[in-house]
């Protein structure tokens, strides 16, 4: 179909330290598949010279344009909310948006993550045991896996971060919505892993600018599962060690590939192929380990790791 013809639609992706993101891509090229002329931009607070401050405006102007809607990164998840008209159920939940949709004239958010991260769990990890789950990380990130490890049907979540005030507030938060007793903060990392299940890493550990394990390599077990949500590189440190051991791993790509498959279906109102979007995203991947790319910070901190929490969680050892 000849450009001219095919139906426009205009989005973007709003955070810090973006330039590398994989959404555009990833958006565009499902676009073009879809027969749509979808244009996906960037916009790079650091390149600009901006803060979260800017949010407004730059939200505004967004509708000025046209656009359908804009995902939103780091670190601006839980700051547009209070530039909001409406939140999806998850979104209230969660106290983070991903996604803003215009419509009506009315800026609707929603949260992709966690969806993201249970559709890739269920996919890769299918019959994992659920019962006792650790999770390194209580950030933006951190609380939509959070979200989705117990909407999975964990029966027990416990959470470490660097700062134990918010992986309090976190358990909080989620024992009001899932029942007393299904999150808690944990203070004995050691005491924790030896009696999980699983392991969930949402800090930024791994990343290419945070190389580096997150716990200390002793206290994996070759019982335990292994879930990421680091996307560059796809194979991190903790991966790596977790699968000499003969865990059974899942990697970060699914939930950023997922997320983005729900935000694709919110701007456009079409049910994207996620088959495909998974392909293409392996391809991109594969596109960037042959080319080297010496920093990839950039593309580490946008979508999947954005606000996962810091690099170091208490050890209780």
């Amino acid at each position: 179909m000849h450009d001219d013809l095919r139906p426009s639609l205009l989005a973007g992706l709003i955070g810090a330290g973006i330039q590398r993101s994989l959404s555009p891509a990833m958006h565009q090229q499902e676009g073009d598949a879809q027969g749509l002329r979808y244009v996906y931009q960037i916009i790079d607070l650091e390149t600009l010279g901006l803060t979260p401050d800017a949010l407004p405006e730059l939200l505004t102007a967004a509708e000025r344009f046209g656009f359908a809607g804009l995902n939103i990164t780091h670190p601006c998840k839980q700051r547009v909310l209070q530039y909001l008209d409406d939140l999806s159920d998850d979104a209230r939940a969660l106290g983070a948006v991903n996604t803003v949709v215009f419509q009506d004239g009315r800026r609707i958010g929603h949260n992709t993550d966690w969806w993201g991260f249970a559709e890739s769990f269920k996919r890769g990890l299918p019959d994992a045991p659920m019962g006792q789950v650790v999770q390194l990380g209580a950030g933006g990130a951190g609380a939509a896996v959070a979200h989705a490890v117990l909407t999975l049907g964990a029966q027990s979540l416990t959470l470490f971060d660097v700062d134990p005030e918010r992986a309090r507030q976190l358990a909080a938060s989620l024992c009001g919505r899932f029942g007393p007793g299904r999150a808690q903060a944990g203070t004995d990392l050691a005491a924790a892993m030896a009696a999980a299940d699983g392991l969930v890493h949402a800090t930024p550990t791994g990343m290419a600018g945070h190389p580096g394990l997150p716990l200390p390599p002793d206290l994996l077990q070759s019982r335990h599962w292994v879930a990421e949500i680091v996307y560059f590189p796809l194979e991190t440190e903790l991966l790596r060690h977790a699968r000499a051991l003969g865990c059974r791993t899942l990697d970060g790509g699914g939930m950023a590939v997922f997320q983005a498959v729900g935000a694709f279906e919110l701007f456009t109102g079409i049910a994207p192929n996620a088959h495909r979007m998974l392909a293409h995203f392996a391809a991109l991947q594969d596109a960037a380990a042959h080319a080297g790319a010496a920093d990839t910070r950039g593309i580490a901190r946008a979508d999947a790791g954005a606000g996962a929490g810091r690099a170091a969680v208490p050890l209780g050892r």
